[in-house]
């Protein structure tokens, strides 16, 4: 198989064969991301490619491989028709595949409208990856995300109407001390709307090369402490109302918090509660991303 650029897969995918469908981010301005700052420019692969590719595989894994993943960071941006023929295809190829799934940001899933998305279901697409990072519109402008909160909402209730599997990645910490509360409560609002099948959780650290960090480093941008996180966390999971799944299933958490909501609340208050007595130097040390 062929790859070019950085090549990245949720922690939820670690066991799912990788073809690249597209290269790079067709947004890439995020102010917190590093992935593809220094290129490659977006593109889309040819369709031949990719085949060519999923056969090879075949080649080497045989045809029974149950989990596909189809970077890079915005796949969903491929032409519906494309991307169609892609899915049905590999369901072809892969007889035995329980699911496909990719990246894909808000702006972009709005682009293909219930239609378009209904299309994809149809063909074989299972789940969408999805930084929300946050439900605050004055967050996502100074993030440069691309997107606001009414997209998010529209774009993943479509998602979720075509019966596909939706995650959504929260960024603990991303809007400061100053934003703290009305990120966790607008972020709450926003999950509470989607009903999202997985809310999975990742703590705000600055990467090198990247517009957030000089704000760190500058003190335009005043980071949580690990306390302060957590406290943050406990407002967002008391907010939550929604039957969804969440996990925290990166490095970058101070603790690992993981349950089926709202039956898990309790639980997960607990452990947070009992984190906070930590003395916050027993937490992983402050950290710059490098990737």
């Amino acid at each position: 198989m062929r790859y070019q650029g950085p090549i990245y897969r949720p922690p939820s995918e670690a066991d799912s064969l990788l073809i690249q469908a597209t290269v790079g981010c067709p947004h890439n301005r995020c102010t917190f991301c590093l992935v593809y700052k220094n290129g490659p420019r977006f593109s889309v692969r040819d369709v031949v490619d990719i085949k060519e590719d999923i056969l090879k595989a075949r080649d080497i894994h045989g045809d029974c491989v149950r989990t596909l993943f189809l970077p890079a960071g915005n796949t969903i941006a491929m032409k519906t028709e494309d991307f169609c023929e892609i899915l049905v295809f590999a369901k072809a190829v892969f007889p035995e595949i329980e699911r496909i799934t990719v990246y894909g940001s808000s702006q972009y899933i709005h682009k293909k409208g219930p239609q378009g998305l209904k299309r994809l279901a149809e063909a074989g697409l299972s789940r969408i990856h999805v930084g929300l990072e946050s439900g605050d519109d004055v967050i996502l402008k100074k993030i440069k995300k691309g997107t606001d909160r009414r997209e998010q909402i529209q774009a993943g209730k479509w998602v979720m109407d075509a019966g596909i599997e939706l995650s959504l990645y929260v960024i603990l910490g991303i809007g400061g001390k100053e934003r703290t509360e009305p990120h966790a409560r607008e972020t709450a609002r926003v999950l509470n709307q989607i009903e999202p099948d997985f809310i999975r959780l990742r703590t705000f650290v600055p990467k090198v090369n990247t517009p957030l960090l000089a704000d760190v480093e500058n003190g335009a941008f005043q980071m949580l402490g690990p306390h302060e996180v957590l406290q943050e966390t406990a407002v967002l999971i008391k907010d939550i109302q929604v039957a969804s799944y969440l996990a925290s299933d990166h490095y970058t958490n101070y603790i690992n918090l993981e349950g089926r909501l709202p039956g898990a609340k309790n639980r997960l208050l607990d452990q947070i509660e009992t984190a906070l007595k930590r003395d916050e130097a027993s937490f992983r040390p402050f950290i710059i991303g490098t990737e």
